[in-house]
């Protein structure tokens, strides 16, 4: 009764001070302000349809000089915001709107410009800030994979990441290694309460020194929610140990969701938060019993892995369902082949970004050996993602929290039972050969003779058309390099003669490193009207602006350029939007047997200028993922039998329009969408074109 006082009343004073006061008041009439604010959190760059989208969580202190104190989130697109650190006062002036989602926010604040800063950061941020630089210098020399990699293992840092490599990490279920947790914590607590033994400190005077330890670990790693559950957990289990009391797990998780959520009510709705102590309370609970049984069939440690990669995520496994709609299927064998390499990482990592600050070639001496532990976690997360259905589909939302706890139920229930064992066996032996089955017999993709494909990168484009053997010409390149790069791999692409990208907008351009990935990329094609967001994608290739009229041949494969027009405008880095999608790259792909139109972006006003120049062809790449803005002069200009819409399910932009869907109609084409149906190759048959999609 006391904690759900104490929790009422702490919600309702935080419920009360953003809901109420000048920041909301602003934010309901959407007006603009200037404000001075403290930065709370580290900037976070995410893709944007234009520019890179900046993420920062901070403190409003003052509006148009009124004196205040409540959280905001700010959204800018100026790179200078990415120099912010957290406890850093700045000025800015933006529109501020009212959030949307379930945080404990004031307002939402569309910052215009960059931030005038007010003053520096706090002395313990300074230092950590320091700290981290210094640990990324002491990797700049190892292997890019591992120099993103060993920072975020260590301290959180996935600035220098790969989204590629993130994304198989999650694949493989080896996130959690990636965001700093309990598990950080405790390997750096037992190696600074190994070395209080090792100097001759007694259980009285290690403790403190542990404390400091975590203290200082905190502060380097941020306060994220998992950093903050592991910190008061380890915090009461030091208590205990200083004060000679037996240590026990679960009331010392408790207590420290208890106080977390006491002190910020905001934890009850962080998932973050939600996984890490389901994570620890599977560990507590699951893991001792299983570590039990499995330890009469096999050697104990091989039992303890097992039992504790098993229990964090079966633990884990509603609310992750709850979130991405998947269920991992090797996640448990990745972290049991990447857990020897995980303590070695994070403790010569930890221990170089002490040593970084003093002596700079020292630390890159120690982190040799750390990166070749990461380099073999990262081998792990890559073979682990790469394994058919490492994922399997699976209802989301409560729908798919609920099922999947029901069949844990089911299986535990089965389990208990000799009769219900041998009929699941039976069971799960008639789906098998049922799957192996349709695996033999249904059309193998890609298909013998592909032509094209439509790649699946969600709201974005990613189109391959085949130019020899491991050859393919690649047309734009989606909004994320991991989707891009299956796809290329399924098609067994390894040299890509021409890379074309239409024009510079994040879901057509920022999937470029995927399609590097491993392969060969000759030459790239920009539009000639570009602001030059590319080029930091395509650093190190040969780029040349793809003017009208112009003929590219690979093999069999002829290209020619339709537009943009010599009459489009230039464009400046502020462009967006419509100007920007007039000026993409329109292609005709043409060899025997095979034609295709690819439209790009166009809208309405490029779209009119082209239709006495659009030739007949069997394929139409839909322009802008089937949107409204569709001229249908255009569209029947080019006859064609099958239109692709690559477009991503469930967008916020009401993509693909009902009414182009309507207009392709009533043309009497085929149409297909990547939303749809996942990956689509089109194949030469004796009949003609057919398409044939992944899913």
């Amino acid at each position: 009764m006391a904690c759900a006082a104490a929790s009422a009343f702490g919600v309702a004073l935080r419920t009360t001070a953003v809901g109420s006061g000048p920041v909301r008041d602003l934010a309901r009439a959407g007006r603009f302000a200037t404000a001075e604010a403290v930065v709370t959190g580290d900037p976070q760059a995410r893709p944007g349809k234009g520019r890179p989208m900046i993420i920062i969580r901070a403190r409003a202190e003052a509006v148009d000089r009124t004196g205040v104190r409540v959280p905001v989130l700010l959204i800018a697109s100026d790179p200078r915001w990415l120099r912010s650190i957290p406890s850093q006062r700045v000025r800015l002036r933006g529109r501020f709107v009212r959030p949307r989602g379930p945080d404990l926010l004031a307002a939402v604040v569309i910052v215009r410009g960059p931030p005038t800063m007010l003053g520096s950061p706090s002395t313990v941020q300074r230092a950590a800030e320091h700290l981290r630089a210094r640990l990324r210098a002491a990797v700049a020399r190892l292997p890019p994979d591992q120099r993103g990699v060993l920072p975020g293992m260590v301290v959180g840092d996935t600035s220098r990441m790969d989204p590629a490599l993130a994304e198989e990490f999650g694949t493989a279920g080896l996130t959690h290694l990636l965001v700093v947790s309990g598990a950080n914590l405790a390997i750096v607590v037992g190696a600074v309460l190994a070395l209080c033994r090792l100097a001759g400190l007694g259980r009285r005077r290690a403790p403190p020194v542990a404390v400091l330890a975590v203290c200082a670990f905190v502060v380097v790693a941020r306060p994220e929610p998992s950093v903050l559950r592991a910190t008061v957990m380890g915090l009461i289990g030091l208590l205990a140990l200083f004060t000679g009391r037996g240590r026990q797990g679960l009331p010392a998780l408790a207590a420290a969701v208890l106080l977390l959520v006491l002190i910020d009510p905001e934890l009850a709705r962080s998932y973050g938060f939600a996984l890490s102590v389901l994570a620890t309370a599977g560990l507590l609970v699951l893991a001792p019993p299983w570590r039990e049984r499995l330890a009469r069939r096999m050697p104990g440690p091989l039992a303890d892995a097992l039992a504790v990669a098993a229990a964090a995520e079966v633990a884990v496994a509603p609310v992750l369902v709850l979130l991405s709609g998947e269920v991992g299927v090797v996640s448990v064998f990745a972290n049991l082949l990447a857990a020897p390499a995980v303590a070695p990482a994070t403790l010569l990592g930890a221990l170089a970004t002490v040593t970084a600050p003093v002596s700079l070639p020292l630390a890159r001496l120690i982190v040799r050996p750390a990166g070749l532990a990461v380099g073999w976690i990262i081998w792990v997360a890559r073979t682990a993602a790469s394994v058919p259905y490492a994922t399997i589909p699976w209802a989301g939302g409560a729908l798919g929290a609920s099922t999947l706890l029901l069949g844990a139920v089911a299986a535990a229930l089965i389990l208990r039972s000799h009769r219900l064992r041998l009929l699941a066996a039976a069971a799960m032996a008639g789906i098998l050969i049922a799957v192996v089955a349709m695996r033999v017999f249904a059309p193998s993709w890609p298909p013998p003779g592909w032509q094209m494909a439509a790649c699946d990168v969600g709201q974005g484009d990613a189109l391959a058309l085949a130019a020899g053997p491991g050859q393919a010409v690649v047309v734009d390149t989606g909004p994320e390099p991991a989707p891009v790069d299956r796809c290329l791999h399924r098609l067994g692409v390894t040299d890509v003669p021409l890379l074309i990208l239409t024009h510079p907008h994040a879901d057509h351009i920022n999937g470029v490193s995927g399609v590097r990935h491993g392969r060969t990329v000759h030459k790239v094609l920009i539009t000639p009207r570009t602001s030059g967001r590319e080029a930091r994608h395509t650093s190190g290739l040969r780029t040349a602006p793809a003017e009208p009229g112009q003929q590219w041949r690979v093999g069999d494969l002829t290209l020619s350029v339709l537009a943009p027009l010599t009459t489009a405008p230039a464009l400046s880095p502020d462009d967006d939007g419509t100007v920007i999608n007039n000026a993409s790259v329109v292609l005709v792909a043409r060899r025997p047997g095979f034609s295709a139109l690819l439209a790009g972006d166009v809208e309405l006003e490029a779209q009119r200028a082209l239709e006495t120049s659009v030739p007949h062809v069997q394929i139409l790449k839909v322009p802008h993922h089937g949107s409204r803005s569709q001229d249908p002069a255009f569209l029947a200009a080019a006859h064609a039998s099958i239109a692709l819409i690559s477009v991503g399910a469930h967008n916020d932009y009401g993509h693909p329009s009902s009414t182009t869907l309507a207009l392709l109609h009533r043309l009497r084409t085929q149409i297909h969408r990547t939303d749809k149906e996942g990956d689509i190759a089109i194949a030469r048959t004796r009949a003609g074109l057919t398409t044939i999609p992944r899913h």
